[in-house]
């Protein structure tokens, strides 16, 4: 018997993928990203109690463009993570599941995470929190 190469399930050229899938990946990958960042938090919390000079180290990481970049990272995942899981609960409630519904909140979540992570970085800038 000879070996077909075929695939074994529906591959994404057949079927392309959709907005909640997206969505859903994406909200798995902010997880992996929020709990990795909550090390980094601890990090921080850890070297504030060693003393001046380690939290002066850790200040003058997390202030590098790459320290930045993560912050910016954190926030907006914690961001996304936060108004996707407030989606998921309406969605528990029974609300929500028409396919119009659904796009609308997928939107609504984008522009929540994209308005409150601005909001957040304009503030920490604006008030001298991330110099």
């Amino acid at each position: 018997m000879s070996a077909q190469k075929r695939p074994l399930s529906p591959h994404l050229s057949i079927h392309p993928q959709r907005m909640t899938g997206g969505m859903s990946i994406l909200h798995r990958i902010t997880g992996v990203i929020l709990a990795v960042g909550s090390l980094g938090l601890l990090w921080v919390l850890v070297s504030a109690g060693m003393g001046e000079q380690a939290f002066a180290a850790t200040q003058a990481c997390l202030a590098s463009p790459l320290g930045r970049l993560a912050l910016a990272a954190y926030s907006a995942a914690l961001m996304y993570h936060l108004f996707n899981g407030i989606r998921h609960l309406a969605w528990d409630a029974g609300k929500g599941f028409d396919l119009p519904s659904v796009y609308r909140s997928g939107y609504a979540v984008i522009a929540l995470t994209v308005l409150a992570t601005a909001g957040i970085w304009w503030l920490a800038l604006g008030t001298g929190g991330a110099a």
